[in-house]
């Protein structure tokens, strides 16, 4: 049987991978899909061609990696590729965000980078010759943010990560890519709260776009994916800038 896996699959980014995953790998059996929200994921079956085998629950608690854990062993299906799309952002000064409440930033250390290497760990073994991994990072990866400190840390450990992981299984015919895409217009925001640096709003993009692009790279075994000009400007310029010059002109667009 063959498959592909995301997380993150009821909204935003990880909705749009399995939409579009159908069209790509027409060859699949199903797709698994992992979110907290089962009634979301059930009425994604109805857009998608190839069947969908759901696994609700929380990706920062153990149960959901159990129930996963135990249908690949219990399958051994060969995994074509599997996307790390759930995570979670919030903004405002690591001070801010401590005020509303202890584990919000501890929580997304939890999504972002724990259960992203977990899910990794898991199903690797069940990965072939010209298997894909896309991990979703962001292009607050390519230096340090203030008032998104920790998501900004947390997208830097996902891809030097996927970078690493990547070189590490380049002989065993898998790949990684690192999808760094700036703000895309999904109900990221709704958590994270409103865009108000106004460079950011200038670059917001549409998944659908997003999406293909990261697709497509993956399908060229890139190991990094940056949708539109803008980023990959900010990504040139985070290489020649001292991150110092940067982060002062961060903090003169939020003051």
């Amino acid at each position: 049987m063959k498959i592909a896996a995301v997380t993150g699959a009821s909204s935003g980014m990880g909705r749009e991978f399995v939409r579009q995953i159908s069209c790509f790998y027409k060859n699949l059996d199903e797709i698994w899909v992992v979110a907290r929200r089962k009634d979301r994921l059930e009425a994604l079956r109805d857009e998608c061609r190839i069947p969908l085998r759901i696994f609700a629950g929380d990706l920062t608690k153990k149960q959901v990696y159990r129930e996963y854990h135990s249908a690949l062993k219990e399958y051994a299906p060969d995994v074509r590729i599997l996307v790390n799309a759930a995570g979670f952002g919030k903004s405002g000064t690591f001070r801010e965000i401590a005020s509303e409440g202890k584990r919000i930033q501890t929580d997304m250390v939890d999504l972002n980078c724990r259960a992203l290497t977990r899910m990794t760990q898991i199903t690797l073994p069940y990965m072939g010759k010209c298997g894909r991994i896309i991990n979703l990072a962001s292009a607050a990866a390519f230096c340090p943010q203030p008032s998104f400190a920790v998501y900004a840390a947390t997208k830097s450990y996902v891809l030097s990560f996927s970078q690493a992981l990547g070189a590490e299984l380049r002989p065993s015919g898998i790949s990684v890519t690192a999808v760094c895409p700036g703000p895309v217009d999904t109900e990221f925001f709704t958590v994270s709260g409103a865009l108000t640096n106004p460079l950011k709003k200038l670059t917001m993009a549409k998944a659908p776009q997003v999406v293909r692009r990261a697709l497509e790279d993956s399908r060229k075994r890139k190991a990094l994916s940056v949708y539109g000009t803008g980023m990959k400007a900010a990504r040139l310029g985070a290489k020649l800038v001292p991150h110092s010059l940067i982060l002062k002109a961060e903090e003169l667009l939020i003051q």
